[in-house]
């Protein structure tokens, strides 16, 4: 809280995070205000009052009572913009999401300071058939293949053999032939079936949290086998076990970035709750650790990706500190710190 009244929070979304965050932050005097970053017009010259926040929406605001900004918007262009017309510090800039929007960067980062990670090799088009024949003999068929840079499971697909990775390549190369796409790569990556995950959150380098995202078993039996929220999947809250809030904390640290969703894939064969732990049935557990710490026994647990701009979760799915610790982060942020 500045001396004038609330610390004024720039918000560039509109959907659940800012719903959820917006009432918590209130009442620890963080005004979480709606900025919208597309669908509109931003005035780049001229008076920085007057035209930064968008007369069509209920939040219009003078710019200049903005403190500091949540998250970097997602689209670079208009976050240039409006970040040179705010002049406010974020909690993840511009650097944060494009570290964590880059798959392979991360992958490539992590896999170097030896953080467990699937099995992956990036594509760069153009190149040729015989190039992706190549990268993906190394691996045994299914694999997944995904753009490097989208998120919630656009365009991420499983291919069972040689001619349907093809396939799915010849998509991914006409969006490339666009010049105007920017990305032009993608990944190839081992699948890998059975596996639970887990989305934890990372606020201010501590764990602060985490859901087990989960398919319904209709959508099992039907073939599904993504576990993203927005093709379906359901999260639940779930306590993990030391080893694993470690490891998403050592993700944040080695990327950099305060506030971050680390998914993370437990895989092995073996029940990862804590009923089962001690031999019991699990269907009714209200919540689910990795063992003792993730020891999977000879199993895996790996970093599959991040994201800088995770969306927030019902609150009793996180640590009863949770919106306190990030009420801390936003006013650290604001204070330059």
């Amino acid at each position: 809280m500045t001396d004038a009244g609330p610390l004024r929070l720039a918000v560039t979304t509109n959907a659940e995070t800012f719903a959820r965050v917006r009432e918590p932050l209130a009442e620890r005097g963080i005004d979480a205000t709606h900025l919208p970053a597309k669908g509109r017009s931003i005035p780049l010259s001229g008076d920085r009052n007057g035209g930064v926040a968008d007369a069509n929406t209920s939040d219009a605001t003078d710019p200049l009572t903005f403190d500091v900004g949540f998250v970097y918007p997602s689209r670079v262009m208009e976050g240039g913009a409006l970040d040179a017309r705010l002049d406010v510090p974020w909690v993840n800039g511009r650097d944060a999401v494009l570290t964590s929007r880059n798959k392979a960067g991360v992958i490539a980062t992590l896999d170097a300071a030896g953080v467990p990670t699937p099995r992956t090799t990036m594509i760069s088009n153009p190149v040729d058939e015989a190039i992706v024949a190549d990268a993906v003999a190394e691996f045994t068929f299914p694999v997944v293949v995904k753009p490097n840079s989208a998120t919630r499971g656009v365009g991420v697909a499983k291919a069972t053999d040689l001619d349907s990775l093809l396939g799915v390549v010849d998509y991914l190369n006409l969006v490339h032939d666009y010049r105007a796409t920017g990305d032009k790569s993608y990944l190839i990556q081992e699948f890998l079936p059975n596996a639970t995950d887990y989305r934890v959150m990372v606020v201010d380098g501590e764990y602060a949290g985490a859901v087990e995202r989960r398919l319904p078993p209709d959508a099992l039996e039907a073939g599904r086998w993504k576990h993203n929220v927005h093709r379906g999947a359901t999260a639940r809250g779930v306590e993990l076990g030391p080893e694993a809030r470690s490891l998403a904390e050592r993700t944040a640290e080695i990327l950099g970035i305060d506030w971050l969703g680390v998914d993370l894939l437990a895989i092995g064969g073996r029940e990862a709750t804590a009923d089962a732990e001690a031999g019991g049935d699990d269907d009714d557990a209200d919540s689910r650790v990795d063992g003792d710490g993730a020891d999977l026994g000879d199993g895996r647990l790996l970093v599959n990706e991040t994201n800088a701009r995770p969306t927030v979760d019902e609150a009793t799915k996180y640590d009863s500190d949770f919106h306190d610790r990030l009420a801390a982060l936003i006013e650290r942020t604001a204070d330059g710190d």
